[in-house]
């Protein structure tokens, strides 16, 4: 699956994708249950998107890392799409 062809609320995402920037995580409460959240972008040889890290996946990534996301799911943001793992979905950095 290349990212040109990604559309939003679709799910079983299986990609690919280099990430070209990382921005600082910030932290969130949610349901009394604190965790982080970091925003990068990614790309792939059709184009860019937005990729939303979650608590340990931050942690594994760095600019110029290949992230294989299994499962992952899109969002669409302010008319923007963003490439997330999600709950059921996996990052696996892969170089």
């Amino acid at each position: 699956m290349k990212v040109s062809e990604l559309k939003a609320r679709e799910g079983k995402v299986d990609i690919t994708v280099e990430v070209v920037s990382v921005e600082e995580p910030r932290t969130f409460n949610k349901f009394g249950r604190e965790g982080r959240v970091a925003n990068a972008i990614a790309k792939d040889d059709s184009g860019e998107i937005k990729l939303t890290l979650w608590n340990d996946d931050i942690d594994k990534v760095k600019v110029g890392s290949k992230v294989k996301i299994t499962n992952g799911y899109i969002n669409e943001f302010q008319g923007e799409k963003q490439l997330t793992a999600g709950r059921l979905g996996k990052l696996e950095v892969v170089e």
